[in-house]
């Protein structure tokens, strides 16, 4: 029978050391290093786990699909919830321009009628919550953007987990604006 005893290493001294030799004298030691991972910075890595995180098979209960990366992204340091915010601007960001506005469905960018805005954000909301791999090839072509499917709800994220963990309202600018047209060179084909 196996039997796991956890310490921290500082607190191995000799005193201990004989203790459990006496207890165990039979027993094989095995170390495993667990680091503070509360002091290293979110990593894109890191970003794209929690975004796999969200549960895709509660349909159309936009808090039940969020509810996993929620928990996770409150249960951790809050400047990782900065941290996501700012990693999930830049992705955001990444995808304003007229080249995805053109391939989002019936609510396309076309010359001379009226495109919304706030529709063609969440449908850049859409791709980063489909995950890692539907991002980058939607990066890579444009055509790819999801056709008449929005996800509002993954901008909430940040300030959702935010509350969550401090009970404080989250006043926060991302790194990157997310805004439809913030990205001037992704729009420098518009007149």
């Amino acid at each position: 029978m196996t039997q796991t005893i956890k310490l921290p290493l500082r607190s191995l001294n000799e005193a201990v050391i004989r203790d459990l030799q006496e207890k165990y004298p039979e027993a094989e030691i095995s170390v495993e290093l667990n680091q503070d991972h509360t002091k290293n910075p979110l990593s894109e890595s890191h970003f794209w786990e929690i975004i796999a995180l969200l549960d895709w098979e509660k349909g159309d209960d936009d808090d039940a699909v969020l509810f996993p990366a929620l928990t996770f992204l409150a249960n951790g340091p809050v400047r990782h919830i900065f941290e996501f915010a700012d990693l999930l601007s830049e992705k955001l960001y990444a995808l304003d321009g007229l080249k995805y506005a053109q391939h989002i469905g019936e609510d396309a960018w076309t010359d001379g009628r009226y495109f919304s805005v706030d529709n063609f954000l969440y449908a850049r909301c859409c791709v980063v919550a489909n995950g890692r791999e539907a991002f980058e090839k939607v990066l890579d072509d444009p055509t790819l953007m999801p056709k008449d499917i929005t996800f509002e709800a993954l901008l909430y994220l940040p300030s959702e987990a935010f509350k969550q963990k401090t009970g404080k309202d989250y006043h926060y600018t991302p790194a990157f604006p997310i805004e439809t047209y913030s990205n001037a060179e992704g729009w420098k084909d518009v007149e």
